[in-house]
């Protein structure tokens, strides 16, 4: 994120609330988010950006001020408020009922362009509930403008968004521990120390209480603006541990790898029109892609021929091919685990679906295709002739 670009809106908005601090929501949008959307990479004049976005809700529908989408799907939702008025739960509590209403949304921002709050799916709870990952207000933002970086359209669709949310959780997950449970943790420091030394000629626990105060600090100061509290409204509890631990590098391992082995693009063989259903996951979601040889939970509509995996993360590729066997519901798909096991939890909603693959046929690529700008959030199709040709993810789609 350049940081001159990002003054240079603090600085304009920052005149614009003064010379008008009872700006009315229309107003704000236009002079205030609208700029910001811009600013985080979007182009409001293409149809990457829709406003009053259509949300079906259970009563008949509703709408959204701003969808950011890629390719068809919504992926962002941003709600925005008149600069005259403050932010409140009932606001948190509206914006995540639009996100609820749409698979594919696992972001939204709801602002006054005085204040910004940034919801995501959290990706370890059962049903994918909504939490606030972060707040700031236009000083902070012109102190450190890399907090835009969780919300630039780059971020979104190169799944980048997803592992600085999860550092995010982790983060505040453990300033919430030590700041609840800080008694407990300077008297195992403590014991720690006299075990190890024997007699020091210090006061060991008000040193370990200061280690401990000070390692609170320094995580809040590395997570920058992301709010302590659970979101306005809300008692949100620490989400709970897998029931399998993973490994002393934070991995769980596959209990069986079902890759068959590598291939180049050019040896997979079938009609060059045959269709590749392109799916999206994370790292921690490989633990279920290769011990199970399927990929879940997911709503699949069309039919296909073929499935790929596009990575998020370090690599950012598309790395793996399977033909398609068939698909079913989860409690007939014969997972190795129970879904909550796994690290990736992914939510079984109704009407989702475990893809299974052929036998044999799951390989990882030789030659995956890079991300260049087009990601798929969500199920994107292509051809297999596109995929053994392509050379980045824009030519997949």
């Amino acid at each position: 994120m350049d940081s001159d670009e990002v003054a240079e809106y603090v600085e304009r908005s920052q005149q614009l609330l003064e010379a008008s601090p009872q700006m009315n929501e229309q107003n704000t949008k236009v002079r205030l988010v609208q700029p910001l959307l811009e600013l985080l990479g979007w182009d409001l004049y293409s149809t990457e950006v829709e406003l009053e976005y259509t949300v079906p809700m259970a009563s008949g529908s509703t709408h959204v001020d701003y969808a950011l989408l890629v390719g068809d799907s919504p992926v962002v939702f941003v709600e925005a408020k008149a600069a005259s008025s403050g932010l409140s739960s009932q606001h948190v509590t509206q914006l995540k009922s639009y996100m609820r209403q749409e698979l594919d949304v696992d972001w939204g921002i709801l602002t006054n362009g005085k204040e910004f709050e940034v919801l995501t799916k959290d990706q370890y709870s059962n049903d994918g509930e909504e939490v606030s990952v972060v707040q700031f207000d236009l000083d902070d933002l012109a102190e450190n403008p890399d907090v835009l970086e969780l919300l630039s359209k780059e971020a979104i669709r190169s799944g980048k968004a997803d592992e600085i949310a999860g550092q995010v959780a982790q983060t505040n997950e453990a300033i919430r521990y030590l700041n609840q449970n800080e008694d407990d943790v300077t008297e195992t420091v403590s014991s720690a120390v006299e075990s190890e030394l024997g007699e020091v000629p210090l006061d060991l626990d008000e040193q370990s209480r200061d280690f401990v105060q000070n390692l609170a600090s320094a995580l809040q100061e590395q997570r920058q603006f992301v709010s302590e509290d659970p979101p306005a409204g809300t008692d949100e509890p620490p989400p709970s541990p897998p029931r399998e631990e993973p490994d002393e590098d934070g991995e769980l391992q596959p209990r069986q790898n079902k890759v068959v082995g590598t291939i180049t693009r050019d040896e997979i063989d079938g009609d060059e029109d045959a269709t590749v259903a392109v799916y999206a996951s994370k790292e921690s979601g490989l633990t279920f892609l290769k011990e199970n040889a399927a990929w879940a939970f997911v709503r699949v509509g069309r039919d296909m021929d073929y499935i790929a995996m596009y990575i998020t993360g370090g690599e950012s590729v598309v790395k793996y091919f399977a033909e398609v066997d068939e698909i079913v519901d989860p409690e007939e798909a014969d997972l190795e685990r129970d879904p909550l096991d796994y690290l990736d939890r992914d939510y079984v909603g109704e009407g989702k679906k475990v893809i299974k693959f052929q036998n044999h046929t799951f390989y990882e690529l030789e030659d995956p295709i890079p991300f260049e700008s087009k990601y798929p959030q969500s199920r994107r199709d292509t051809t297999l002739g596109k995929l053994r040709e392509a050379e980045t993810t824009d030519d997949l789609f």
